[in-house]
Order: C-alpha cells, then sequence, then structure tokens
C-alpha cells in the first residue's frame, strides 16, 4: 500500500495539487467567501485524476502483482492526505490572519475559525462520498464524476457561508477564544460546574438551573 502511494505522489499527482493546497493564505484577503479555499484542492483533486486517466494509470495498477482493491485504497488515502495537508496549511495561515486584522470581521460569511475548519471537513467529506466512488464505478469519467460531487459540495459552500447571518448563528463568525472554545465544546462542563455550584441545583446540559 505504501509502494502504491508513493506511486500516487511521484507518478500521477498534477503539478497544481500541491500548489492549491497553499490557497489557504487566502483568509488574508478581507471580505471573502474563505469555502472557496476547498474548492481549489478538490480542483486540484479532479486534475491529479484526470491524469490518473490520460496516463492510464489504472491500467498500469492493474498489471501490477498487487490486489485490486489496493489501487483504489492508494486513490483515497492519496485524495485524503491532499485534503488534510490543505487543511495543516490552512492553521498558520488563519492564525496570520487573525495577527493581522485584530477584530476581523468577514462580511461574506465564515471567518478563518474553527467554524471554517469544520466546514471543510464536511466539504471534503461530501465531495468524496460522491467523487472517489462515482469516479471508480469506471475509472474513465473524471469528468461526470466531478460534476456530480461538485453539485452538492457547492450548495453545501453557500450554506454554510450563509449560516452566520441566520439569527441565533451569529456567534459562528466571532474570532474571539471564548466562542472558540464554546465551538470545541471546553467551555461547557466548566459552565455547568460553576452553575452547580453557584445554585447547587441539577444542571441540564442546556446548561439553565432546575
Amino acid at each position: 500500500m505504501r509502494t502504491l502511494l508513493y506511486k500516487q505522489l511521484r507518478l500521477v499527482c498534477h503539478p497544481m495539487t500541491p500548489v492549491f493546497c497553499l490557497f489557504g493564505f487566502m483568509v488574508i484577503i478581507p471580505n471573502y467567501p474563505y469555502t472557496v479555499i476547498f474548492f481549489y484542492v478538490m480542483l486540484g483533486l479532479f486534475f491529479t485524476f484526470l491524469n490518473m486517466r490520460e496516463q492510464k494509470d489504472l491500467y498500469y495498477t492493474a498489471l501490477l502483482p498487487v490486489p485490486k482493491r489496493d489501487a483504489v485504497k492508494a486513490g483515497c488515502l492519496f485524495t485524503a492526505l491532499i485534503e488534510l495537508l490543505s487543511l495543516a496549511v490552512l492553521v498558520p495561515c488563519a492564525l496570520l490572519a487573525v495577527r493581522l486584522q485584530p477584530g476581523k470581521d468577514n462580511l461574506v460569511g465564515l471567518d478563518p475559525n474553527l467554524a471554517l475548519f469544520a466546514a471543510g471537513f464536511l466539504l471534503y467529506a461530501v465531495f468524496n462520498a460522491v467523487f472517489l466512488p462515482s469516479f471508480y464505478a469506471n475509472g474513465y469519467k473524471v469528468g461526470v464524476a466531478f460534476v456530480k460531487a461538485i453539485i452538492p459540495t457547492t450548495l453545501a459552500m453557500i450554506a454554510f457561508e450563509a449560516l452566520p447571518h441566520v439569527p441565533g448563528l451569529m456567534w459562528l463568525d466571532d474570532m474571539d477564544a471564548a466562542t472558540q472554545a464554546r465551538a470545541a465544546g471546553i467551555g461547557a462542563p466548566r459552565r455547568r460546574a460553576a452553575l452547580r455550584h453557584r445554585h447547587g441545583a441539577y444542571v441540564p446540559e442546556g446548561g439553565g438551573a432546575v
């Protein structure tokens, strides 16, 4: 499996695919739909799988003395590796954006916070769930598989960017540490413990004393 993954990286990976992983720096752009960053990574994956088809890599791999299912697993692992790399690159870029623009508020949608990373994981999950099975169903119709996958992914991108504008969900756009702790579920146990100590009563998961 490691050898097949190495083959994917050295022989199949399109040159623009790792370049698109560096597009996390776009979080520095003010008032921009940052979920587009993930779209570029998906576009890079499309280029790689298109390159795979043009090089007849699947036919070549089928001739190797390896289980055929390992060829599919290598493609899936390569996809996950690229997506995780893009999220790893996004971390220092998001921290830099906050440092350069204190009080940053994205008027378009999500700010570079935990909500954006959660959106990235979900967008990649939607894309992979549609694109990979559709492509490996025949190993040839890359464009059809990409269109099938990008339609629900684009709709999800629009929904995620719209969430901070919904009353009651505006905290998704906040950048302060308290809100990020709330998003990560870090502060909830401490808050419930403090309320129990103060009121001497049972405090349910919703936070109010009974």
